[in-house]
């Protein structure tokens, strides 16, 4: 079964959606008139407590404003959407020469099979180096930290194609950790996480997200409480609202803009996206570096980078529905990129809570101050201003040095 909405209504509906549950693999599509580009969601809407959905928004018909942003392309492929050099351009990142001997892990549920051949294909056509198993720079485990993957799945196959090439887009001498949950449980998605920290990684991205619960401090306790590591979570597709585990206080909370060329000295320019999530949690306790007066719990997001299907990335994926180049939005785009600049930056300090060190830096990030997210009355929690604000926080990097501690 699937779905069809308006992007600009989605925030609205999301209750409802939840009941319009895809069958697994089965992408459940939604739509948008903003520039005749149509998506659909890779994964199906969360029906239950402790459930999440990825945050990956394929898109499906209509060309967006990205389409053959990057020069240099091959003979052998064309693909439309932002490549390695116009993220690394707009970002600023020093993805040359940082990110050498850093781990960037990324969890998501289910197996997809074609992991590794479709990243080689990605970073064959952008002219990055190869990140092969038999070289030591690409890793896959199941929840566990073993090879008993779990079944597979072609709509969060679409997620971890996204995943492993944003990783790569940033920082492209990481080596890459990708851990799939037995399913899209936060519980069995949790232990990823917590693989993930166990195996060495210092980077931990997650770009999935479901209804905050009174079950979120144990989660928080449970899986996402690992001083000395940068853990990344997507804020959401569905405008205005929280999602968990992006709510959780010991996260980065990623949300998402819309990415622009630009006649300005950075040559670019990022708008909050309509779909990134925002707001305040009904759980999660203020972590202390926050220090916006409009909720007395964590304010969702902390920073953010691109993440509108209109302005969207070039990915490759082949299995089950993938069909080879397509681009991708969603915060599930700017979750692993947050987490790479995490990597360019250094591992952190042991103890440290990296979710701090933007806070420390604003001065080092592109403050997004237009565009809105949703209806909250006009303030800074739906809408883009100077300084602070919900749907891009802080901001969007220029450089890494907002992610040092």
């Amino acid at each position: 079964m699937r779905r069809t909405v308006s992007l600009t209504a989605v925030a609205t509906l999301a209750t409802a959606a939840l009941a319009l549950a895809a069958p697994v693999g089965q992408a459940a599509q939604a739509t948008t008139s903003s520039h005749g580009v149509t998506v659909a969601h890779a994964c199906a809407a969360p029906t239950k407590k402790d459930q999440m959905a990825c945050n990956a928004l394929q898109v499906t018909s209509g060309t967006p404003m990205s389409a053959h942003a990057e020069s240099g392309l091959t003979a052998a492929a064309t693909p439309s959407g932002y490549g390695p050099s116009s993220l690394q351009s707009a970002y600023n990142l020093p993805s040359a020469t940082g990110g050498s001997g850093q781990t960037v892990a990324i969890v998501d549920a289910y197996d997809d099979p074609s992991a590794e051949s479709d990243l080689a294909a990605y970073r064959s056509q952008y002219g990055l180096s190869a990140c092969t198993t038999a070289s030591g720079c690409f890793k896959k485990v199941d929840q566990n930290g073993g090879t008993k993957y779990p079944r597979g799945n072609s709509g969060w196959a679409e997620e971890i194609s996204l995943d492993l090439d944003m990783v790569s887009a940033a920082c492209p001498n990481c080596k890459i950790l990708l851990v799939e949950a037995s399913s899209a449980s936060m519980t069995n998605l949790g232990t990823g996480v917590n693989t993930a920290v166990r195996l060495g990684a210092k980077f931990v991205s997650n770009s999935y997200g479901g209804s905050e619960s009174s079950s979120d401090a144990t989660y928080d306790s449970t899986y996402f409480n690992h001083p000395g590591v940068a853990i990344t979570v997507s804020s959401g597709d569905n405008g205005y609202g929280v999602e968990y585990p992006a709510a959780s206080r010991y996260v980065t909370a990623v949300g998402g803009t819309s990415l622009k060329t630009a006649s300005n000295a950075r040559g670019w320019t990022d708008t909050v996206w309509s779909g990134a999530g925002s707001g305040c949690s009904a759980y999660d306790a203020k972590p202390s570096w926050q220090k916006d007066s409009g909720c007395a719990n964590r304010t969702v997001a902390d920073v953010s980078a691109v993440a509108d299907p209109n302005t969207g990335v070039a990915v490759y994926d082949t299995y089950g529905q993938g069909s080879g180049w397509m681009v991708f939005g969603g915060t599930s785009a700017s979750s692993p990129l947050i987490a790479a600049t995490y990597a360019l930056a250094g591992a952190p300090s042991a103890g440290s809570y990296p979710a701090s060190f933007p806070y420390a830096h604003t001065s080092a990030l592109n403050d997004v101050t237009s565009g809105s997210n949703g209806s909250c009355g006009g303030s800074y929690l739906c809408t883009g201003g100077t300084g602070y604000d919900g749907p891009s926080g802080l901001g969007t990097p220029n450089g890494a040095t907002a992610f040092t501690g």
